[in-house]
This record gives structure tokens, C-alpha cells and sequence, in this order.
């Protein structure tokens, strides 16, 4: 979440410094490569993780949240849609706490309330009868 969070200030510049960036923040090599799986993962997917929040924000432009709820909302929809090892309601709960260590009061109630959202509607595509996986989102 918090590489997220520096590609979203300083641009991609840093992509060249994510293992630094890693490097610096866990000792662990098996963290590390997770980190930096999803932080790839969700940064090329981002455009796909924005148009499901955005869809799933009701009366909010993108561009209003803070960066940080920002930062987590597309980490966890990338985890939805691309990290089927990974349980929705793991991926929604580690969100919250990141909402609740990071973030504003009421943050982890609004990330509850659009990650619940995009799962929603995700399980409604699947269900809908939709053969095989959609090109966008991988379901």
C-alpha cells in the first residue's frame, strides 16, 4: 500500500526503486516479493482497479478520496480480481486494518462499504452466466 501510495505522488519513477524500496522496509525475501508482485500487479491493472471503485463510489469522484484510501481500494481490487489464492474476505479485512492504522476514523467503514461493493457486483458478473473469465478483470 504505501509503494502504491508513492507511485501516486511521484509517478513512476520509483517502479526503477521498488526493491530498494522494499529492501528497506522488510528483510523478509518472501514479503518482499509479494509486495512487489502486487504493487506491479496492481499498477498495471490500475485503470481496471479505478473503473470498479469508481463504479462502486457512490456520490465520490476518484479524485476526491486521499490518496492513502485510494492506495488501499486499489491494492484490495486488484486482490479481488487477480489474486484468487488470496479469500475476498481476507483481502477486505486485511483493508480495513490498513484503513484503521492509516487512514481517517471513518476510512475503514467507507473501504468496507466499497470493497463489499465491487465484490457484489463481481460475483454478479460470474453468476450472470458469463462464459470464462472477463478480458477487463480477469472473472
Amino acid at each position: 500500500m504505501q509503494a502504491l501510495y508513492q507511485l501516486d505522488v511521484q509517478g513512476t519513477v520509483i517502479l526503477e526503486d521498488l526493491d530498494g524500496f522494499f529492501a528497506e522496509n522488510s528483510t523478509d525475501e518472501f514479503v518482499r516479493k509479494l509486495a512487489r508482485e502486487w504493487t506491479r500487479g496492481t499498477w498495471e491493472k490500475k485503470a481496471v482497479c479505478d473503473e470498479q471503485i469508481t463504479s462502486s463510489i457512490i456520490k465520490w469522484q476518484l479524485s476526491r478520496l486521499s490518496m492513502v484510501d485510494r492506495s488501499i481500494l486499489r491494492l484490495s481490487v486488484y486482490q479481488l480480481n487477480f489474486c484468487p489464492d488470496i479469500p475476498a474476505k481476507v483481502t477486505i479485512n486485511e483493508a480495513i486494518e490498513l484503513a484503521k492504522k492509516y487512514s481517517t476514523e471513518k476510512s475503514s467503514a467507507f473501504v468496507n462499504g466499497v470493497l463489499d461493493a465491487v465484490l457484489k457486483k463481481n460475483q454478479a458478473k460470474v453468476g450472470s452466466g458469463s462464459a470464462g473469465k472477463d478480458d477487463k478483470t480477469g472473472l
